[in-house]
Parts: C-alpha cells; structure tokens; sequence
C-alpha cells in the first residue's frame, strides 16, 4: 500500500504518517501539487492520496486526468469545515476525513483501498484446480497468462499470484492495455523523457519502472498494437526498456501476468498478435472457467456480496431465502462475476423482511431475473429441450445438437435472434447451422411462420 500524502493536513502530518505507517503502508510526502506530480512521475507511484481539503483538489484531478495518472483521493481537514468537504467530494475525492485523524478511520480507508473488493472467494473443484495450479507457480518469476470470459476475476486472481510471491512487498501495477488510446500506452508503458512529444512537459516514468521489484500486469493484452508488441517483446527478453525520446536503455526487474478475454491462438493466426509474444507471456496458463461451469460458486460469491454491501450500505445483514437461491443457481451469468456482484448489490438494497427473497433478485431494468426469462418461447424451447433429452442413448452430438436447434427455432416461431439467445449461440452460428441442415434436405422453420416447417433456398432473420 503506497499512500502519497500531500499538504500539511493543518498540522497532524506527523499523526496521519505514523497511523499509516502501523496499518502498513510506506508513505511519501509532498507540500504541493507540483510536488505531488513530481513524485508520481518519478516512477515512486501511490495506491492513494491523502490531499488537505485546503489545497485546490479540482486543480489536481485535473492534472492527474491530463497525464493519465490513476489514484484515488481522500481529502482531510478540520472537523466542522462541512462545506470544504462537500466541496471537496464535489471536485473528485472519494472521501472526507475529518482532522485530526481517527486511527480507526484512516485504517478503514487505507484497508479499503488495499482490499478493492478484490478478495478470492470460491468453492468449485473447477475453480479449486486453476487456484491450485496458481499457488504452485505463484513463488516463481515465470510469465503468467490469465485467460477467460469478461468478469471472471482475471485482475482477482492475478492479485492473488502476486500476494503468494516473493515480490509480494513490492508494487503491483496494472495497466489497461484496451483504456488506453494507442498512440499513449507506449508512453504509458515505457515512459517519455520531456520535449518527446506534444504535451510531454516532464519526464514521466512508465510502469515497467514503476513496477520494478515487483509485478507488471498487462490487462487484455490482446487489443494491444502489433507494432508495440515488439517494443514489449524486447522489454520482457532483454528486462531493458527505452523511454519515448529516451537515448539510453533502463534495466527493469519485474514479473508479467497477462490476461485475455480472447483466443490468442485464434489472434496469431489472425495476424493480430505476434506468436513469439504469446510464447513468452504464456510460460504458464491459468484458465479461468466461466461462472455456469462452476456452480457451487455462485452461491458461494452470492453470500459474500450479500455481506459486503450490507455492510457498505448500512442495511440489515439477510439470508437469502431459499426460492432466491433457485434463481441464483439457475441463472447463465453471462457477465458472470461480475453480472452476480451487481445482482447482489441490488438485491441487498431492494430486499424487505427478514430474508432476501426471488423478488429482489432483479435485472437493472427492475424485472424478476427468473421471470425476465420466462417468456412463453423460452417455456416452448425448455420443453423441447426436454424431449430431446430423454432419448439421447444411441445418438450422436451432432443429431442431438440438430434437433435441439430446430425444435428451439419451431417454438421460436422462426425469430433467429431469439432461439439464437435461448441456446446460448450467436446469430452467425445459428445460420451458419440452418444453412448447413438446408443444404442436407432438412426442412428449417421459416423467418416468422408460426407453424409448418418449410425448404428454405436461403436463410435469414
């Protein structure tokens, strides 16, 4: 934990460090903001900045904004200044600490920020494999990649691999390889000497510094550039780096994890990704399995969100009722983690009595998760899905997936879009295996008919 203290917090400086301090975290200090950015662009990094409300806080969002910096704000000052803190909350800091400082509060922040919601709560054998295979390889230096679907928990579990490391004390830096424009991220990566390009107004140290001694993570690496990814690849072989406009290489110390919500193999051969990179960062695999191939997890997480943000929100801690948890278990989280972390907090804020009940289990629109995916096709194609099921013995994958696709588009009433939702496919593949069938002589249910299956010369929507 790196706390940037910035100001003279109206003379409890000395107090605030050595609370912090006991709570762990290695400290900087800074009079200004012009300081204060000195420091952040010299590589030293924070995880938080503690700014006295009596310094001008929009001025140093707004210089953090201009230079891509990202680190939360907590403003302090003197108890009863009510309006600089709303001021305070209004220009971008995430809380208000009255002065002098309660060790109990600073603490509650500092561990806030340390934790991020970023704890690794499972119950899975699916899961338990890929944490098993984390913790045997976390002590090394070797190159992690972290693969799966959007909101598994890639971050989570890259986390985890460096809290189990020797690096542990040292920085985790993680870097959104998609949020950052392309002609930035070399900059944001490497770093720039001053004068190397327009609006480089100091030398700023990137995150292969920044990281040194501890973990790089590359987040979805995949939508990176192929051109910089040779840059990268010297940087990981070489463990040297060149600075935008730099005239000399700077050695660097770090370990990489990457992650990816895509195929890289399928990249490669795309061209989009260069195969001597993903041999590098893919030293070891760790494959995340989606939400609905580990259900003991839902369950499992649903309860420790319950938790949090009971806790957070100041409400009442409530079970979830058992018809809740039927809905929980039968639900595809297609968003996964994170879809379920956001269904949670709803539930928690909208539950009323003694349990949370199916009724507070809603989508954003506000509709009854289960309900919302009751409609009379969807009931048709379960049904169907059934009767397909029940002669299975003696069949091949590819009759069984046939006749679940067109008894799903026949109670579709021939909508392509909805039966492609309801099996869990996309649009081009449900096509593609109408066209396939067509092409066979098998009747396909046409586009809106509601009721005799007919040849089709072409498929549509």
């Amino acid at each position: 934990m790196r706390l940037l203290i910035v100001g003279t917090l109206k003379g409890q400086l000395t107090t605030a460090t050595k609370i912090a301090m006991d709570n762990g975290a290695t400290v900087t200090h800074a009079e200004d903001h012009e300081q204060a950015m000195r420091v952040l662009r010299s590589g030293k990094g924070a995880d938080l900045l503690l700014v006295d409300v009596a310094l001008d806080i929009r001025d140093l969002v707004m210089r953090l904004e201009a230079e891509h910096i990202h680190a939360p704000i907590v403003a302090c000052g003197i108890t009863n200044d009510a309006r600089a803190a709303v001021a305070a909350i209004h220009a971008g800091a995430k809380e208000y600490i009255p002065l002098p400082p309660e060790p109990e509060l600073i603490a509650a922040v500092l561990a806030a920020v340390a934790n991020d919601s970023r704890e690794l709560v499972y119950r899975d054998d699916a899961m338990a494999r890929v944490i098993k295979l984390a913790q045997q390889i976390a002590g090394s230096d070797a190159s992690v990649m972290i693969t799966g679907e959007s909101g598994t928990g890639k971050e989570v579990l890259a986390r985890y691999v460096h809290t189990r490391s020797a690096r542990a004390k040292r920085p985790f830096i993680s870097i959104n390889c998609a949020a950052i424009p392309e002609h930035l991220l070399e900059s944001e990566l490497f770093g720039h000497e001053k004068g190397a390009f327009t609006g480089a107004v100091a030398r700023r140290i990137g995150k292969f510094e920044e990281a040194t001694g501890g973990t790089l993570l590359l987040d979805e690496i995949s939508e990176m550039d192929v051109r910089l990814q040779s840059k990268l690849l010297r940087a990981i072989q070489e463990r040297v780096i060149d600075r935008v406009g730099g005239t000399k290489p700077v050695p660097v110390d770090i370990r990489i994890i990457a992650t990816s919500n895509r195929n890289l193999a399928d990249a490669v051969r795309e061209g989009t990704f260069r195969e001597d990179l993903l041999f590098r960062l893919n030293v070891v695999n760790l494959k995340i399995p989606p939400l609905r191939e580990r259900p003991a997890d839902i369950l499992e997480l649903a309860q420790h969100f319950v938790k949090k943000y009971a806790e957070a929100n100041g409400v009442p801690l409530r079970p979830i009722s058992a018809e809740a948890k039927r809905v929980l278990s039968a639900n595809r989280w297609q968003g996964n983690v994170r879809e379920l972390e956001n269904t949670m907090h709803r539930a928690v804020l909208m539950a009323q009595g003694d349990e949370i009940g199916a009724d507070a289990i809603i989508t954003p629109d506000g509709d009854r998760l289960d309900l919302a995916k009751t409609a009379p096709a969807v009931a048709h194609a379960t049904m169907a899905a059934e009767q397909v099921t029940r002669a299975l013995v003696g069949r091949t994958v590819a009759d069984v997936e046939r006749d679940l696709i067109l008894e799903t588009l026949k109670h579709c009433l021939g909508n392509r879009t909805h039966a492609a939702n309801i099996l869990g496919i996309s649009i081009r593949t449900l096509r593609n295996k109408l066209n396939e069938y067509a092409d066979g002589g098998i009747p396909i249910t046409p586009a809106g008919t509601p009721g005799e299956h007919s040849r089709m010369p072409m498929i549509g929507a």
